[in-house]
């Protein structure tokens, strides 16, 4: 029996439905949230398999206190799910400064932090799985979200250099790229206005802001099939670094991915041609 750690437990989310296949495994839970009274219901038919813990993940204190009541409760942290997160979006020249350090403290720092509490007690065991939720922005750039994808790039490259880092001591690290999934992520894109940036991109954002809330309750990912996606990864012999979901997802990276590489071999005398020429 496995014991979960999930932070961004909010109804509906991603942060429920790895609860939920947990659970349905047979493992526990902790399940981290701002709003701990939404889960009551949902908790209480687990009884002691389940702790719901409020947590403002952008809190170290609270995150320290956080993973040792865990600690405490369940004698240790097996998966750590980094789900908490959410994307304003704006201009890259124009989004308020306030803003763009809120989407950086949430989707990068935060993740940090909780990840930092946690892995002292996996060392010590010797063994863990650590699932970082990045985003298919961490691999393409998406317009009108340039600090949500450059947190979600940090949070990539992060990602890398901590699966080298941990894998002596047991570790392992996964980096989940989701597209539109069917959460509750772009409910709120109605009640936020473009007023508030320069008015060179107002049309641009208007445009995004259009689009977030026309998909809203129509995304084609299935919050459900993609976390048991994950736990199937977890489970395999030679698991993988990273899992894209979502079939738009998985073309846009690929498309991503392949122009690059072709962009690249295109300049390698380029990149070869700015060494020092042979023996010197």
């Amino acid at each position: 029996m496995r014991t979960w750690f999930i932070t961004g437990g909010t109804p509906g989310g991603f942060g429920m439905a790895y609860a939920d296949a947990a659970l349905e495994s047979g493992d526990r839970v902790v399940l981290t949230t701002r709003r701990p009274e939404e889960l009551r219901g949902w908790a209480a038919p687990y009884g002691d398999r389940v702790l719901v813990l409020p947590l403002d993940v952008t809190d170290t204190k609270q995150v320290e206190a956080a993973v040792a009541e865990a600690e405490s409760r369940f004698g240790g942290i097996d998966v750590l799910v980094n789900n908490a997160g959410r994307g304003w979006y704006g201009s890259v020249e124009g989004m308020d400064d306030r803003a763009l350090r809120k989407v950086m403290e949430l989707n990068f720092f935060a993740v940090l932090a909780v990840t930092r509490a946690a892995l002292p007690g996996m060392r010590r065991r010797r063994s863990g799985w650590i699932v970082n939720m990045s985003s298919v922005a961490g691999l393409v750039g998406i317009q009108g979200f340039g600090f949500y994808s450059a947190a979600k790039f940090a949070l990539e490259g992060l990602t890398e250099v901590l699966r080298q880092e941990v894998e002596p001591f047991g570790i392992k690290v996964l980096a989940v790229e989701p597209a539109a999934f069917r959460t509750r992520a772009y409910a709120g894109f109605a009640d936020e206005s473009v007023d508030g940036d320069l008015p060179d991109y107002r049309p641009m954002l208007a445009e995004v802001r259009a689009g977030m809330i026309e998909q809203d309750g129509r995304q084609p990912g299935d919050p459900a099939r993609g976390v048991r996606a994950v736990l199937a990864a977890l489970n395999q012999d030679d698991p993988p670094r990273r899992l894209v979901l979502g079939s738009a997802g998985y073309d846009a990276v690929a498309g991503q991915l392949e122009g690059m590489l072709a962009e690249l071999r295109g300049q390698e005398a380029v990149a070869r041609g700015a060494d020092f020429p042979p023996g010197r």
